[in-house]
């Protein structure tokens, strides 16, 4: 049995969209024709992607300033919503970050404010608006990470929500698919964005791994689209989410470790 209709206008739902991969899937989004909802903790950050939506002809979006890591955030913005007349038909979970450094030495607060938002948020507003997905036959995007496939010794924390991303995902896609309701993982490896600043990480990352925002967000926007379970985008990095699988936990772990450590030390 379909949801019973809303007269509520339909919105893309895209968080942590003041910077990086989440302006670059605004982006995308607002590019094919979607009317979009932006949140993120920077009011003005999000005025001026709103602002850059509408110069290029688009309608343009409401932002609403909100801070995930508070316990009534998708209460709040759920009320902000209905206030307005929109419901979400797309719900695009980008809003995160990360720290490195070993997990007994990192500030255990900030640790669990990660938590809060990498997780606790991320399956709040998953699960949310169910009912209004399946209303529009649209979906959920949750960015997650190479880092998903794998542990990660010195941001062990942050993995280990990535992880969560990653599994929550893949078995929504299937619990939802009957639903016609479309569920995607994303998981892009190294982006040159402010995520490294936050993790403690200054130097921008480099290698062939690494690929702009703008090229994770296309890629990310075309397979949710397509109805992939998950997308991990560029050659190499769909190889290692492959050989994570494949090879030695131990070595994985070895080769984790040597890498966390390079980071911390450059």
């Amino acid at each position: 049995m379909n949801p019973p209709a809303s007269s509520l206008r339909p919105i893309t739902l895209v968080t942590g969209a003041s910077s990086g991969i989440g302006a670059a899937l605004a982006q995308v989004f607002a590019a094919q024709g979607h009317e979009l909802v932006l949140v993120a903790r920077r009011e003005q950050r999000l005025s001026t992607l709103a602002d850059a939506v509408a110069a290029r002809g688009h309608a343009r979006p409401i932002i609403l300033p909100a801070d995930l890591e508070r316990a009534d955030a998708g209460d709040r913005i759920a009320a902000e919503l209905a206030s307005r007349g929109v419901e979400p038909n797309i719900v695009v979970n980008n809003a995160g970050f990360g720290l490195v450094g070993e997990a007994a030495e990192l500030d255990l607060q900030e640790q669990l404010r990660m938590i809060d938002v990498n997780v606790r948020a991320l399956t709040d507003l998953s699960l949310r608006w169910v009912d209004s997905l399946e209303r529009h036959r649209g979906g959920i995007l949750n960015v997650a990470s190479i880092a998903g496939f794998m542990p990660g010794p010195r941001s062990a924390v942050y993995y280990a929500t990535k992880a969560y991303v990653l599994s929550f995902s893949e078995a929504l896609h299937r619990e939802l698919e009957p639903r016609s309701i479309r569920v995607t993982a994303l998981c892009p490896g190294p982006v040159p964005t402010e995520f490294q600043e936050r993790a403690g990480v200054p130097q921008k990352p480099s290698g062939f791994l690494t690929l702009p925002a703008e090229r994770v967000a296309q890629e990310g926007y075309r397979g949710f689209m397509d109805g992939h379970r998950v997308v991990a985008p560029g050659f190499g990095n769909r190889m290692v989410t492959v050989l994570s699988r494949l090879l030695p936990r131990r070595f994985v772990l070895a080769v984790m470790d040597r890498r966390q450590k390079a980071r911390r030390t450059v």
